[in-house]
Order: C-alpha cells, then structure tokens, then sequence
C-alpha cells in the first residue's frame, strides 16, 4: 500500500480531477444563475411589479420571453429578481450561522469544561425539535419578510456548525503543532485564530457550502407556504405559490417549471460544488497521511 492507500496514484488523481470537474461545473452554472439573477432584467423593458391586464396569464411570446402570471406581470423579470431574493437568503444566512457556529463551537471545543457543557447542552435541545417545524412555528409568530427568513435560518441553523466545529478543535488541539504554540507563549486566542481555526478550514468550507443549498430550499418552501418572502417582492418559493392552483398546473406550465428549474438547478449546483470541495479536501489528507 503506497502513501495513497488502497488507490493508485493513477486513480487518486483521477478521483481529483473528477472532484475539481464538480466543483467547475456547479461553479459555472452558480456563476450563470448569479448573473441572470443581476443582469436579466436589463434586458426586459418590464419592471418587476409592473401589471399588463391585456395580458393575464399570457403564454410566452408577443414580448414576455417566459410569459405573464396572474396579474400580468413579466415572469422572466419577476424570475431574475426572485434569484436575487433567494440566492440573497441562502448566502446570508449562512454566513450568520459560519459566525455563531464557529465561534461557539470554536470556544466549547477549545476551553471545555463549563463552557463546552452549556454551550452543548443549548445546542442539543435547539436540534432535538425538527428544524423545519420550527422554522414555520416562528415565521407563523413574525410575519413574511425578507429579514425574518434570513434570521430564522441563521439563528436556528448554527448548532449543525458548532458541532463540525468542536469535533475538529477537539481532534486538533492536543496535537504537536499546538503544543509547540504552546511553548512558544502563543495566547489562547493565537493559538485558535492562528492554527485551529485554519486548520478547521475544510469542514467550514463543505458544510457551510451544502448548507447554502438546504437554506434555498428552505426559503423556497416557506415562501411556497405564504410564510416566507412577503408579496408582492418576489422569490422562486412565493412564485410556486402563486402557481399552485391546479388549473395554472394544467394550462400555464409557464408560470410555475422556471422557478422550479431555477431552484433545482441552484440546489444541484451548489451541492456539486460542495461534492467536489469535500472530495479535494478528503483526497488531500489522505494523500498527506
């Protein structure tokens, strides 16, 4: 067995190449959806809220490139404008759960004891409910709204990460290279934003990048179910909502397979490009062992 393990180099390297393929393709198709979702409007003479009641329910052409909805409005505008809304939710709402995750995990991984026991102990009893039920529990309290949505996710998320966290600062922080900061008369927080925190960098990166995805799918079914981004602003979920009566089912497939494609699309792109990381990452400490 070679330093590669059971595999080849051969093989390794075809696992690699075969990862950083996932990570270009998601890539590539994120980077379209985001400029789509920037730039699609420029190229429509609608605005988003703008109503054509000579024009309800239109099928595409006759200047609506994807049609019109129920009241008129430019389904391809409303489209790139819900991409900015959805995307907006996922990214943000992540990044609030990479701060409080991270930071708590961080801090019970490290110092242990009290500190690890309480931290642990709210973060068993926010994921022993089920997220989702949550999630609609306290967007039923708040209302429908663009900073709600991004809140509940972040704030009801975290403790996914602060576990991730604490499990590589406990496996990392009893290791030579720690001792070693140690005796040089590093601080405790030198040691954590110097060597821990960097060397926990993978996980942060794979799970924070999957759970991108989980928080667009996420605002697509609470703003689907009326709780989540609040008319008439527009994202993928509210748009299948408004499309889920079953005669636009049948006679306006226009109104509702584009958000629908746009939120697949989205979720399968980033979950390849969060594939791909997490088998770079996996490839390179095994071929560093």
């Amino acid at each position: 067995m070679n330093r590669f393990g059971i595999f080849s180099p051969g093989k390794m390297l075809l696992k690699i190449v075969s990862a950083h393929r996932l990570v270009t393709i998601g890539g590539i198709v994120f980077f379209l959806l985001t400029i789509f979702s920037l730039a699609g409007p420029l190229f429509s003479p609608y605005g988003r809220d703008e109503v054509n009641v000579e024009n309800i329910q239109a099928p595409p052409g006759n200047g609506h490139i994807l049609g019109t909805d129920t009241l008129g409005r430019d389904i391809y505008v409303r489209l790139a404008h819900g991409g900015r809304i959805s995307l907006s939710v996922g990214i943000i709402a992540i990044l609030i759960q990479i701060v409080i995750g991270v930071t708590l995990g961080a801090a019970a991984g490290f110092y242990g004891g009290i500190y690890d026991s309480i931290i642990m102990r709210i973060t068993d009893v926010i994921m022993c409910f089920p997220f989702f039920v949550i999630a609609l529990s306290v967007a039923a309290l708040t209302g429908p709204s663009f900073k709600n949505v991004i809140l509940i996710i972040g704030l009801l998320g975290w403790p996914s990460m602060a576990r991730v966290v604490r499990g590589s600062i406990l496996s990392l922080k009893n290791a030579e290279f720690i001792e070693a900061a140690r005796a040089l008369g590093l601080t405790q927080r030198e040691i954590i934003f110097r060597h821990l925190l960097p060397n926990s960098v993978g996980p942060i990166i794979v799970y924070g990048t999957l759970n991108i995805a989980y928080a667009v799918m996420l605002e697509a079914s609470l703003s689907f179910l009326g709780l989540g981004i609040a008319q008439p602003q527009p994202s993928w979920g509210s748009m299948l909502s408004a499309a889920q009566s079953m005669s636009i089912l049948q006679r306006c497939p226009w109104m509702w397979i584009p958000p629908g494609l746009m939120v697949f699309v989205t979720v399968m792109s980033i979950n390849f490009i969060g594939e791909g990381i997490s088998e770079i990452f996996h490839n390179t400490g095994r071929g560093n062992s």
